[in-house]
């Protein structure tokens, strides 16, 4: 099973042009994605770096998978995304070079930590680097 961290503070997820150029503030913080398609930009940062009058989604919470992740390995999203879908945890995830990143709304967090809990993963905090049984803070 895995391990999984709450990153602390909140995240936002937005939306861009797929040709503008990306701004400064997406890629400020310990945390931040660009994902670029013909569709458009989608940015994950963190939530007080949105700009005011910038069209995005407030109150992400990030669980990072502890890593790293060998590419060989199979089921490592499977068995976070079944035990979270089980709970009715809506997800956007993230995936870098070395793990997962899982988003979800700040007030799916206390379930979702309790489902995978339940499902044998542990869930750590960033702030005290103690697993929880889903009374986490993050």
């Amino acid at each position: 099973m895995s391990a999984l961290t709450v990153l602390r503070g909140r995240f936002a997820i937005c939306r861009l042009d797929p040709l503008e150029k990306i701004p400064g503030w997406a890629m400020e913080g310990l945390f931040w994605s660009v994902t670029g398609t013909g569709e458009g930009l989608s940015l994950v940062c963190p939530e007080g770096n949105l700009p005011e009058g910038m069209i995005g989604e407030k109150g992400w919470c990030c669980l990072r998978v502890e890593g790293p992740l060998d590419f060989g390995q199979v089921g490592v999203l499977a068995s976070l995304a079944l035990p979270l879908r089980e709970a009715h945890v809506s997800i956007f995830v993230v995936s870098t070079y070395l793990t997962d990143y899982i988003l979800l709304k700040k007030r799916d967090l206390g379930p979702a930590v309790q489902a995978l809990s339940r499902a044998g993963h542990e869930v750590l905090s960033e702030k005290t680097g103690k697993i929880s049984t889903g009374k986490v803070s993050g």
